[in-house]
């Protein structure tokens, strides 16, 4: 295939196409009429011999050749706006501007208040837009929408680049007055009633069901490996929460360390070790290839990672 011969405009409709799965959204996104998007959706088709959406009972879904294209695409397209932006620097300490970021609930209480602190002389006009895992889809992010997720990722998408905030251990929190304080071993553990914090993902979450172990997490996961199972009397999405309850004298939080930390002054817990073996969980960040290169983007992700190392 001789690359004279190609309309590179058609790589941009490609772009925004896999995005939206929408004709109807693509053209409104390009600001162009819906049977121009459609001739550019029907001349991609037959560059690629494929028919890259096809139409389901729920809208249009890429097909398998179109998935594997997209993050090339999208990776293309970046470079290629990176190249033709005007470089004008990052001046935190003046600059003026709204970041959103989607961060889970973990995330929110141990990672913001620092990052707060330290934006706080050497950013004063920044703003931040917090948004929860289930406010944002893929596609936001994907499209620059949203400036980062920070969260626990079993996956990230192959068109996202993402950086390591930190690795966590787990830490068990009980009352002061639990009596299981005094014996407090893996069969004592099993014997109490233990609060579920979810580890949220992308997208609108559903409920838990009780009766499954499916999607439970770490912890759980840990316990299936030796043959055992906890009983779930709460099951929650905030860790703050969590936290609260473990003022209570009959329930174990089983939660990552550092946000077990954040109570360790209090008099009413105690924070002890789990007994048993759970693999540590990674706190990432991830973000569209649109922003990799721009350097309010590079600047913010550098004081994340710089605050996260301190904590660290």
């Amino acid at each position: 295939m001789n690359l004279k011969h190609i309309d590179l405009n058609l790589l941009v409709y490609l772009d925004v196409l896999l995005q939206t799965c929408s004709v109807t959204q693509a053209a409104e996104s390009m600001g162009i009429s819906q049977p121009a998007m459609s001739n550019g959706l029907r001349r991609l088709r037959e560059l690629f011999g494929d028919p890259l959406l096809i139409r389901t009972k729920d809208g249009m879904a890429p097909t398998e050749r179109a998935r594997s294209l997209q993050p090339l695409v999208r990776k293309i397209v970046a470079d290629v706006e990176l190249a033709v932006e005007p470089d004008k620097g990052f001046d935190p300490a003046t600059a003026r501007r709204v970041f959103r970021l989607s961060v889970s609930d973990y995330s929110e209480c141990t990672l913001l208040p620092p990052l707060l602190r330290a934006m706080h002389n050497t950013a004063p006009n920044i703003t931040l837009d917090i948004l929860t895992p289930s406010d944002v889809s893929y596609s936001d992010v994907e499209g620059g929408k949203v400036d980062l997720v920070i969260n626990r990722f079993d996956e990230v998408p192959q068109s996202f680049h993402h950086q390591t905030i930190w690795r966590d251990s787990f830490s068990c929190m009980i009352s002061r007055d639990n009596p299981i304080r005094d014996h407090f071993d893996l069969d004592s553990y099993l014997q109490a009633s233990h609060v579920w914090v979810s580890k949220t993902g992308m997208g609108i979450g559903v409920g838990v069901e009780p009766g499954t172990m499916q999607q439970l997490g770490w912890v759980d996961d840990a316990l299936a490996r030796l043959g055992k199972r906890r009983k779930i009397r709460v099951y929650t999405r905030h860790y703050q929460a969590a936290m609260q309850l473990a003022e209570m004298d009959d329930l174990v939080i089983t939660l990552p360390s550092k946000s077990a930390k954040l109570q360790q002054d209090n008099p009413d817990i105690l924070i002890l070790p789990p007994p048993f073996d759970i693999p540590e969980t990674e706190l990432k960040m991830a973000w569209s290839s649109l922003l990799q290169h721009n350097p309010a983007h590079q600047w913010l992700r550098g004081l994340i990672a710089q605050v996260a190392s301190e904590l660290d």
